[in-house]
């Protein structure tokens, strides 16, 4: 078998710069080709809204109101049918979201199935298309992504290699969403891979590059929003965008807290869980009846936020409210699609918000408005996908302004530690936990999680038959070179452990005669799903050498063991392989 001095002495020299100049290739393969997707996503939302009268111009253009009343309702319901038929289709009956993508990483099981990925983007482009209030980027992110894991498996690559081509696809995603290839990359290591390496960094860089450049010069797609030449705002201005930071951090826990909350709800409902789309679709369009703003991914709301006097505080607070409760409607219940997108335009709504009150005060100038729309939007936004510098290079990459992007490095200082400490650090890794996996540890943790005790599941443990004599298993554990053995009845079932010091105790008193006399050691149980991690937990508690494995059906039938020795070096050879990836070596 190599070593591991032989194999990173393979991964240098000249053969090692070969095979990294073909991982770049790759990655800016799968960036270009993520990018043409991602484009043309983005392209048939767009026609959908104006073809289906989500989109406001589309709407004002249309001249039978009766006709734009039967479709405002209809068309989110009947959306939200089409999406539950295709859950159907999908193992879990439910779209694949970042975070999956997220546990397919870090949990170094990266094969993300083309099947769930290609139903999960079908599934958000008609949930965006029919006007359900949803972002429109996670669904990107996990199609660049899967296509990044399928390139990877198509090749036979390893698992590293696995991770960066979906770093490269969702590098390539963001970038070309947002006309901002520096996002992309900070968003792939900062969110995705959550460890910086040489190794990744080339090819994430190649695929943002080629997405951008796609997405600029070959599609021609436009930037989320303009801002121009704008004033340098009041030093104590900023002691407001502070306060912002502070404050938006607790809007985007009662978002995220919103979102979590209509999701258990809607598991209580006597309601088909392909039904619960059309429900949530229903209600929707009733509401946008009144506030048609809350249709759809809202860029045009964001946009007329961003401007001093679009909105009145009034609108502001009405139109902030209605769409936290939108999308927590519309994701808890089912539709498939992003949290990214509405927490822009929550954000910039709430920081325009603030914006407007300071104005009412008459402590603000006009030129410094879009100061705190932008301070809100990135407040809101960073707390939710756990991304501060992306939210920072976003602004910076969309607006060229340094001054506007300190002003939001000012509501970031505040906003995300204090989301972190009261809610989470995303509502991916919120998701995630309530999942089984707490990435809150660290990816060792999240690795270990992963491995099912199962795969070191050995049968060298010593079993007795609860009436074998005390001499005999004596004799029994000194021929095996054990000093403890499993209790295992005739139907086959664990019934306990016995230490060899507890047999010589029992043979000097004389007093009992077979094993399953003698009093048994408390030992924790595990099944073959049980995680590394859990046997870890398990062995800071006992002082022996396995650990007994059962069946998860009964609870009782006797498997074999896990020797505490192989779950330590589990461990170190996990740690040691996640140290080199990380260092650029793996």
């Amino acid at each position: 078998m190599e070593t591991h001095p032989a194999r990173q002495a393979a991964a240098r020299g000249p053969m090692g710069v070969v095979r990294f100049l073909a991982l770049v290739l790759l990655g800016a393969l799968v960036g270009g080709v993520a990018a043409v997707l991602a484009a043309g996503f983005v392209n048939a939302v767009l026609w959908l809204n104006e073809v289906l009268l989500i989109s406001p111009r589309s709407r004002m253009m249309f001249d039978r109101p009766d006709l734009l009343l039967i479709a405002t309702v209809a068309v989110p319901a009947l959306g939200g049918l089409t999406v539950g038929l295709l859950h159907r289709a999908i193992a879990e009956r439910r779209a694949h979201t970042p975070a999956d993508v997220i546990a397919a990483v870090q949990t170094r099981r990266g094969r993300l199935p083309a099947r769930a990925g290609s139903l999960s983007a079908l599934s958000a482009l008609v949930s965006l298309g029919a006007g359900a209030s949803v972002g429109q980027y996670g669904p990107l992110v996990h199609l660049g992504a899967s296509l990044g894991s399928l390139g990877a498996r198509l090749l036979r690559l390893g698992r590293s290699e696995d991770n960066i081509t979906i770093a490269c696809g969702v590098a390539a995603a963001i970038a070309t969403a947002f006309n901002a290839p520096l996002a992309g990359i900070v968003f792939a290591h900062e969110v995705v891979l959550r460890h910086y390496a040489l190794r990744a960094f080339a090819p994430i860089a190649a695929a943002a590059i080629v997405g951008y450049v796609i997405a600029t010069s070959v599609l021609e797609r436009g930037a989320l929003f303009h801002v121009a030449d704008t004033a340098v705002p009041q030093p104590w201005e900023f002691a407001l965008f502070l306060a912002i930071g502070g404050l938006g951090a607790l809007v985007a826990g009662a978002y995220m807290r919103a979102i979590l909350t209509v999701g258990r709800l809607a598991a209580r409902l006597p309601l088909a869980p392909s039904l619960r789309p059309a429900a949530a679709g229903a209600v929707l369009g009733v509401t946008a009846l009144w506030v048609p703003d809350i249709l759809g991914i809202g860029q045009e709301t964001l946009r007329f936020a961003t401007i001093a006097g679009a909105y009145g505080s009034g609108e502001l607070v009405v139109v902030l409210v209605l769409k936290i409760a939108a999308t927590a409607l519309c994701l808890g219940m089912g539709f498939s699609g992003g949290v990214f997108s509405p927490a822009l335009v929550i954000g910039t709504l709430f920081g325009a918000l603030c914006g407007s009150l300071v104005g009412e005060l008459g402590a603000l100038s006009a030129d410094t408005f879009v100061y705190y729309a932008v301070c809100g939007m990135v407040a809101v936004t960073a707390p939710v996908i756990g991304a501060p510098l992306t939210s920072l290079l976003i602004v910076f990459e969309l607006t060229g302004s340094y001054a506007l992007t300190t002003a939001a490095l000012a509501s970031v200082t505040l906003a995300s530690p204090i989301a972190a400490q009261l809610f989470g650090r995303s509502l991916f890794d919120i998701q995630l936990q309530a999942r089984g996996l707490d990435l809150s540890a660290g990816r060792g943790r999240a690795v270990l999680q992963g491995m099912p005790v199962g795969e070191h599941l050995s049968r060298d443990g010593v079993t007795l038959a609860p009436g074998v004599a005390v001499e005999n298993a004596v004799a029994q554990l000194g021929r095996a070179g054990h000093g403890e053995a499993y209790l295992v009845d005739s139907a086959g079932r664990y019934r306990g452990c016995v230490t060899l010091a507890d047999l010589e105790a029992a043979r000097l008193a004389g007093d009992r005669a077979t094993v399953g006399e003698v009093a048994t050691t408390e030992r924790p149980v595990l099944t073959p799903d049980s995680s590394l991690w859990d046997a870890m937990a398990s062995l800071e508690g006992v002082t022996g050498e396995a650990l007994p494995v059962v069946d998860a059906a009964d609870g009782e039938t006797f498997l074999g063991v896990v020797f505490e020795a192989r779950i330590a070096r589990a461990y170190l050879a996990h740690s040691d392989e996640l140290r080199r990836e990380e260092h650029g070596t793996g």
